[in-house]
């Protein structure tokens, strides 16, 4: 899951962010609404953590710029205003969820989940394909009744290969979904990672190489 933290508290902005990435998410950060548009001008996300009260351009406006855009782009708004007419502005704007400050981190991380889940077909909570079952909410993975230990970046890989459903995932693809906008496109960074996936998972394979296309979850490699 790739997501963006538009948050002018810079502290906090990078908490967030350290967080999630954390739990196996791939995060840009920027702390105004003008760098906000020009990242979401080039850069599909799945959830936008906006703040409102942002510097240079509103949150609001940012959020009706990421409406525009037509993506399945989820949006979850933060204010540090509790008041319920706040709340239901923003909502009103699109905004798919609100968090008012100061707030816990794991509930944050729980809406994010469960914005990203909501893309342009819902997706479960706990993804299962080819006797791996892969639960995002207690990063846990599970083949065949065994529990695999991976780190944040090989379950971030093992998740867009599973919410993939059998289709094919580029490199390109995986580097946009896995990782953030400081890595080199022309690393070897996502068969490396995919290798070592492969080996904790064991045999038999079932992360498929799609030569010229890149790679896939089946049944049988």
């Amino acid at each position: 899951m790739r997501v963006l933290v538009v948050e002018d508290e810079q502290l906090l902005a990078d908490a967030v962010a350290t967080g999630l990435r954390r739990e196996a998410m791939a995060v840009d950060v920027v702390y105004d609404g003008e760098a906000a548009l020009e990242r979401v001008a080039v850069n599909d996300y799945d959830v936008v953590v906006l703040d409102r009260d942002l510097p240079l351009v509103h949150g609001d406006d940012v959020c009706r710029a990421v409406i525009d855009t037509g993506l399945p782009t989820r949006i979850l708004m933060l204010t540090a205003s509790g008041d319920v007419s706040d709340r239901v502005e923003g909502l009103e704007l699109g905004a798919d969820d609100y968090l008012p400050k100061p707030f816990a981190f794991s509930e944050l991380t729980a809406r994010v989940r469960a914005l990203g889940r909501r893309a342009v077909t819902a997706l479960p909570p706990v993804l299962e394909r080819a006797g791996i079952r892969l639960d995002p909410n207690r990063r846990e993975v599970v083949r065949d009744g065994t529990t695999v230990h991976l780190s944040p970046k090989e379950f971030a890989v093992l998740e867009v290969l599973m919410r993939a459903d059998g289709s094919v995932v580029s490199a390109e693809q995986m580097l946009e979904k896995a990782w953030d906008e400081n890595t080199d496109p022309f690393t070897n960074v996502v068969r490396v990672t995919v290798m070592t996936l492969r080996r904790k998972l064991g045999e038999p394979a079932v992360i498929m190489t799609v030569p010229g296309a890149g790679y896939r979850i089946g049944d049988q490699a």
